[in-house]
């Protein structure tokens, strides 16, 4: 499995980590990725990265025409969910649902994998998309979006990785358990990594409210269902995009 050297761990993770997490035409060597596992979660920031990049790309192209701030957020809102194949709101809602919708853990967990999505998912998305667009309004008006994208993209990812190492599977199946539990010189990379993007963008207050966030939504899921799972860690995700854009839109205004 390590057998390789860190320049081809790398051509192998980095597709791998973009593959699983964005609807992006990379080609993925099937083979060593399943081999590697959940060894390169290490690289899920690195996808926040390459997301921030393309949106604010897309979002200079946008304002360089004319468009004004509050429809550009929405198109890059609408951009992010496109490129992530709404992965991560799925996430939001099913853990939104379960959480609160079942009374034990086992009605909960049937709840999260029921494709049908309830008034609490609902909420969740809508709330999550208001926010988000009223934060990317505000970063987009002022010319700070290329490090707000970067920043929030790599921490927000980042979180995930933390919580899969964290916290054991809450089923016997699932996406998050097929991937496995990351080692911990990944973890310690992805966080490295996370932690750098965020103070290179000029950030470091995104670092700590990231960690708060996504260390409450560990503790709600360990007391509700006894672990994570896939819906889990992309509710963190978002939950933590969240408090790291309101981090940004508190710093610059």
């Amino acid at each position: 499995m390590y057998k390789h050297d860190n320049s081809m761990i790398a051509a192998i993770d980095l597709p791998a980590a973009l593959g699983l997490l964005t609807r992006l035409p990379v080609t993925v060597d099937g083979t060593h990725a399943m081999e590697r596992g959940a060894a390169s979660a290490w690289a899920y920031p690195l996808v926040g990265v390459v997301l921030g990049v393309i949106l604010a790309a897309t979002t200079s192209v946008m304002l360089w025409i004319g468009m004004p701030s509050g429809i550009v957020a929405g198109l890059v809102l609408a951009g992010a969910v496109i490129l992530t194949g709404a992965m991560h709101e799925d996430g939001l809602a099913d853990s939104a649902d379960g959480l609160w919708g079942g009374w034990d853990k086992d009605r909960r967990l049937a709840i999260m994998k029921d494709s049908h999505i309830g008034v609490y998912g609902v909420c969740a998305i809508g709330l999550s998309l208001l926010i988000r667009w009223l934060a990317l309004v505000v970063i987009v008006s002022l010319g700070a979006y290329w490090v707000a994208f970067i920043a929030a993209g790599a921490v927000s990812r980042a979180a995930m990785v933390v919580l899969m190492a964290m916290l054991p599977n809450a089923r016997d199946g699932g996406l998050s358990r097929s991937v496995g539990r990351p080692p911990t010189a990944a973890v310690w990379l992805a966080v490295v990594i996370a932690i750098g993007f965020a103070l290179l963008c000029g950030y470091p207050w995104v670092i700590l409210f990231a960690t708060m966030s996504a260390l409450c939504c560990g503790a709600i899921a360990r007391a509700k269902i006894g672990g994570q799972t896939g819906d889990i860690l992309g509710a963190t995700q978002q939950v933590t995009e969240m408090v790291a854009l309101i981090t940004i839109v508190v710093s610059i205004t």
